[in-house]
């Protein structure tokens, strides 16, 4: 796989912006902003987890747009970079979507992917 490193690691539509500065506002004391990870799940193979961030951590990447920060973890920088994180809407759902370049398999639920 090869990554262009003109790309940005990670950038957020306004509506993703929006939810996060929701978020954070309501998350209480402490927290600065979201991390943004990958964990292994689904059939596909890893799945994009989102969690609340109290502190950068060693090696963590920090994304600091439209006045919110993203917090990666050092072991999603490679699956990652140049993905744009949104958030939807809709009836049944909510939540946070990852439009990932690197992407080369999705599985049919949409909870999981790979990279190769």
């Amino acid at each position: 796989m090869m990554f262009d490193p003109s790309k940005p690691l990670l950038s957020l539509t306004d509506k993703a912006a929006d939810h996060v500065r929701g978020l954070v506002e309501k998350g209480g004391d402490g927290v600065i902003g979201i991390r943004v990870g990958i964990r292994t799940a689904g059939c596909s193979g890893m799945k994009y987890h989102v969690e609340y961030a109290t502190e950068k951590k060693p090696f963590e990447d920090t994304i600091t747009e439209k006045g919110v920060t993203v917090i990666v973890d050092p072991a999603a920088v490679m699956f990652l970079i140049g993905s744009e994180m949104d958030w939807q809407e809709d009836k049944f759902a909510s939540g946070f979507v990852f439009s990932n370049p690197n992407e080369t398999a999705r599985c049919g639920c949409g909870e999981s992917f790979s990279v190769s």
